[in-house]
């Protein structure tokens, strides 16, 4: 993050300013991805007046980030519609797509419209594993076509890597692609629950092993001696740390009007068809609550020889059933990079206690991230990626 954009955050959290947002435009898609949690059918979306007028909402609420999700955005024909509004008011607007829908036109009015990045995911540089997690036949090919036209118009490009079973061994070919065609890319080496609450779709996750071998290549986390160094334990600036951004300078809005605190965070805060952006950004409980969470209210984390470097996800931790607790998968990632087992850790394999899977998830979404590597840097909150 640059010294501005640091200054920025800080001065909106001091402000209580919602400096970025996601946006996702639809749930529908044309992929259907092994690993995506999205109930692809469409439940009522916001129409095109009701999107434009939260952007109007949000710009005077004081957004300046504004990422634009889905489904597949270009699933939507009024997407260009939509974007050019979010244009119009100065937002710094970020795409994910998969690309497939993008030819010359819409890379050329993308470029035109100036914005800042388009995120492709990417899940292999084999075509015979990209489009088996995708079941969408020559979805590579589509997608590369994509990248290579928004790269040839100065389009700034990012390959978003999911780390699965599926392709466990591909990421470094996925980034020399990237590299090839002048984009960037990031690693997500976390699968989600489905929407329902199913959790079987967390077979996908790499094993132990890889894992390890992903947190120790330096080439994605820079120094891999001091990123993996043993854990200190939380200091007093720690325990009074914030979990993330989600609630404090950002949030999540579902296609249907939804606000939640983060995209990976299904805590129902509010709907902006029925209240206006602000006033739930203002005055939702849920998202009031979610302010006044710090690292010393977490009994189990505060405690833990992990608080102080953990990336703990306070969304997955909901997901698991306690917003204030430990998360098993965040805790599988310290173990990982650390070779430390937490508590939390032991006690969870010690009963192989299964996760709730009643609870239901309000939202669908592209699978977040708990923590996002960007090649040579350590891994960033998905809330900011």
């Amino acid at each position: 993050m640059s010294a501005l954009a640091a200054e920025m955050a800080a001065k909106a959290l001091q402000m209580g300013i919602p400096l970025s947002v996601q946006l996702d435009l639809t749930y529908r898609c044309n992929e259907r991805c092994v690993h995506c949690y999205l109930d692809h059918r469409d439940h009522g979306e916001m129409a095109t007046a009701e999107i434009l007028d939260l952007l109007d909402q949000m710009a005077a609420a004081g957004v300046f980030y504004l990422t634009i999700s889905g489904g597949e955005i270009m699933m939507r024909k009024d997407f260009f519609e939509i974007l050019e509004h979010a244009r119009a008011r100065t937002f710094c607007v970020k795409l994910k797509t998969n690309g497939v829908l993008i030819r010359a036109a819409q890379a050329e009015r993308i470029h035109a419209l100036g914005v800042q990045s388009v995120q492709i995911s990417i899940y292999s540089h084999r075509p015979e594993v990209h489009d088996a997690v995708t079941k969408m036949p020559g979805s590579l090919r589509q997608s590369i076509r994509a990248a290579r036209l928004l790269r040839e118009r100065g389009v700034q490009v990012i390959f978003a890597n999911v780390l699965m079973r599926q392709n466990v061994r591909d990421y470094s070919g996925v980034k020399a692609l990237a590299a090839g065609l002048g984009a960037q890319f990031i690693l997500d080496p976390t699968i989600t629950p489905m929407m329902d609450g199913d959790r079987s779709i967390l077979d996908l996750n790499v094993d132990e092993a890889a894992l390890r071998e992903v947190f120790r290549n330096e080439a994605l986390v820079g120094n891999a001696e001091e990123f993996c160094a043993p854990p200190q334990g939380p200091d007093a600036d720690a325990l009074d740390s914030l979990p993330c951004s989600a609630g404090h300078t950002a949030c999540y809005v579902s296609p249907y009007g939804d606000v939640y605190p983060c995209v990976q965070f299904p805590l129902p805060s509010g709907n902006v068809r029925s209240v206006k952006f602000a006033d739930i950004w203002r005055h939702s409980p849920q998202l009031n609550e979610v302010r006044s969470i710090t690292l010393r209210d977490m009994p189990a984390c505060s405690q833990c020889t992990h608080g102080g470097t953990c990336t703990r996800c306070p969304g997955l931790a909901y997901l698991e059933g306690n917003m204030r607790g430990p998360s098993y998968q965040d805790c599988e990632k310290s173990f990982a990079r650390t070779g430390i087992a937490s508590e939390n850790l032991k006690s969870k394999k010690a009963s192989s206690q299964p996760f709730p899977s009643s609870q239901l998830i309000q939202i669908q979404c592209l699978p977040p991230a708990e923590a996002i590597f960007n090649a040579g840097t350590p891994p960033e909150s998905a809330a900011n990626a």
